[in-house]
Parts: C-alpha cells; structure tokens; sequence
C-alpha cells in the first residue's frame, strides 16, 4: 500500500493505548489516524504521529479526499464536521449477510466517564425516509440482518421530531424477509417510548433482543455517574419485555471500579444482577479517559477493583450458563448468519448464538434443534 489509514476507537483506556501502539508502528508511509481518538486526544496523537493527517468520526465522508493530499504530501486535520450524515457512504461490509445502518450520531447525554460524547458530539439524528431508503440498499445487496446502529438508540428523533418506534415501524415494514437487531438504548430515554417499543417489538421480524447498559446497581453511583436513569428504570424495562415477550435477551453493560464506587455500591450491583439475570453482561474495568470528570477524581485501589470485577465476572458466567441451558430442546427457525472456524453460526428469534457442526448457506434459514450450551452460546443440530 501507499499509505497507511488507521480508524481508531478511544473508549476504553486499553483500546486507545493499543491505537497509539499502532500509530507508533505505521509511521514508515504517509498516514492518516482516523475515528475518536485524533478528535478527544488530538495532542495525543500528535505527540506520537506529529505529521499525520486527522480525521474525526464525523468526517468519513471526505476519506478519499484526505488520502489524496495526503499523498501529496500535505497534512490534512479535519475534526470539526458536526452535522454529516453517513446515511448512503459507500461501505464494505465484513459480513455480507449484515447490513450495519447507522440512524444517528452523537448522543444526548453527558456520562461522567465517557469520553465518546468528546468524539462525537450531541445529537443528529437521521431522518427515516433516508434511513428506510438505505436499508432498502442493504437488503437489494443480500443482507438478511439490519442492524439499526447509533451511540444511543433511545434518544433517536429527539432532535427533529421522531422517535425510534416510529423507525423500527417504518422499517418492519419494507415487504422482503429479513430480521431486525435494534442496537443500545439507554434507560434514560426508555420510559419515554416504553409502550410504543412494545408495540413495535411485536413485529416477528425484530429480534427480541435488548441492549440497555444499566452500569451500576447503585443509584448513588449512577447519580455521580450523571446517568439520567435509576436502578429502578433499569429493572421495569427488563420486567415489561419479559412479561409481554416471554424468552427475551437482555443485555447490559456495567462498570466496575468508578471513583465513587463503595464496596456497599459494588454489592448493590451483584444483587441487581442476581434479581434481574441478564443474559449478556458486557464487563469494563473503570479507566480514566483524559478529558472526563471522573477522570479527575480520586481513583480506586486497582487490586480492589480487579477483585471486584473477577467476582462479577464469575456471577456473570453462572446466570449466562443457566440461562442458556434453559434452551436446551427448543426447537425453531434460525437464521445464520456467519461462518467461523468450520462452525455455521446462526441466530434465532432471541438473537440468541447458535453454532452448529453441519452445512449451511449464509441467509439461510434452517429449522434447529438445541442440543447443549455454552456461557456464551447455544449448541444446535438441524432438524429432521
């Protein structure tokens, strides 16, 4: 290649640390740092790559563009495009079966740890005629999956007047046979649109499946973290699915380890996650993100916080294991989606993950029959 082109993620602090590795390591060509981190962290990036061109999250739409004049031998910084919209950029998709459809960027809310509201900014939400018109797109170039992608979900149209029941309807109803991952909300803007999403949601072509990062079981913690949203909040967005859908994913996201966080604090969590038992739990060591308020903040003893996640992580594996093992005899429709190490993965109408060992189209939809499972996953065989 003529040139090096690296899309960076700053979310986490071992994630930025990996991209500044590779800015060091791919300084021999002309490069460009692309993504979050050149727009949160831009001395950063400049301590280490000082004649690299810069593009935030926000300027996709003029990669060719930079690539050029960097090829020219210019450096190029184009961090300040607010109001873009990715709806119909050009894309190659890793996986041709999932058509990833962004509806907004930037998000509403002002997290205390969060450095991607740095990156990405407030609100622009996309409007629906566009975003039903792209994924007309995706499904005319064989997509089976449409992911409906954002920082957060929930606070979809806020800004122009709509809302993502409304898109979720407008979408289910394109005629061809296809499913629906509707991406992470937060509970702050859940109980806005909680009935509507119900409604919506009785569509057999979305996938009854949720992401809501809930990110403590204390609400003293969640106040300090300016969450916007109780433990309470949380909890009724996860009864309500339930009661109305019956099996239903849940997933959520906690933090373990913020500044604030009493070992009285940490123990609310395990009991939030005991009551509730979410499927999927994604697990995050707090880390201090330049920029952030609780990156100011007296900080945790790093040993207590490695126990306390080592001790969630072990509760998480026995409710994910339970869970799963619930599965075992269903027997239903799957649509895969995903070829790995001679493996077939497939979802069903839970999204749940289900590998199985025999010959299957990607796209295809097969009748399978659960047979075991994993923490992580569901074991199956087609059906006779």
């Amino acid at each position: 290649s003529d040139l090096n082109l690296i899309v960076t993620c700053s979310v986490k602090d071992v994630t930025a640390t990996r991209m500044i590795h590779r800015i060091k390591q791919s300084q021999s060509k002309p490069l460009v740092v692309a993504g979050c981190l050149p727009k949160a962290e831009r001395q950063t990036v400049e301590k280490f790559a000082q004649n690299a061109s810069l593009m935030g999250p926000n300027s996709i739409g003029k990669t060719l563009q930079v690539i050029e004049t960097t090829l020219d031998g210019s450096k190029v910084v184009a961090l300040d495009d607010t109001d873009l919209s990715k709806v119909g950029i050009p894309k190659v998709r890793l996986n041709p079966a999932v058509g990833i459809v962004e509806i907004s960027n930037g998000c509403m809310s002002e997290c205390t740890f969060c450095q991607t509201k740095l990156a990405k900014g407030d609100l622009n939400s996309y409007r629906i005629g566009d975003i039903v018109r792209q994924v007309r797109r995706e499904l005319a170039d064989g997509c089976k999956e449409i992911w409906l992608s954002s920082t957060d979900n929930g606070c979809y149209g806020l800004d122009i007047g709509e809302d993502l029941p409304s898109l979720i309807e407008q979408v289910s109803q394109i005629p061809e046979d296809f499913r629906i991952r509707v991406g992470m909300m937060n509970p702050m803007f859940m109980p806005r649109i909680r009935n509507s999403l119900l409604k919506s949601f009785e569509n057999d072509k979305i996938f009854r499946f949720l992401h809501v990062p809930v990110q403590s079981g204390s609400n003293d913690v969640l106040n300090n973290m300016k969450r916007g949203h109780t433990v309470e909040t949380f909890k009724d967005v996860v009864r309500k699915f339930r009661a109305k859908f019956g099996p239903f994913t849940i997933s959520t996201d906690v933090i373990i380890g913020y500044p604030t966080e009493t070992q009285e604090n940490f123990e609310e969590t395990i009991e939030l996650l005991k009551e509730t038992r979410p499927d999927i739990v994604n697990i995050s060591r707090y880390s201090q993100r330049p920029g952030t308020v609780a990156a100011e903040m007296s900080q945790l003893d790093v040993a207590e916080v490695k126990r306390r996640s080592k001790q969630t992580t072990e509760l998480i594996n026995d409710i994910s294991l339970e869970n799963n093992r619930k599965w075992i005899g269903w027997k239903g429709d799957v649509l895969f989606d995903e070829n790995l190490d001679g493996q077939v993965k497939g979802r069903n109408f839970a999204y749940k993950p289900i590998f199985i060992n025999e010959i299957a189209e990607i796209g295809q939809i097969c009748t399978v029959k659960i047979v075991d499972a994993s923490i992580h996953s569901l074991i199956g065989e087609i059906a006779s």
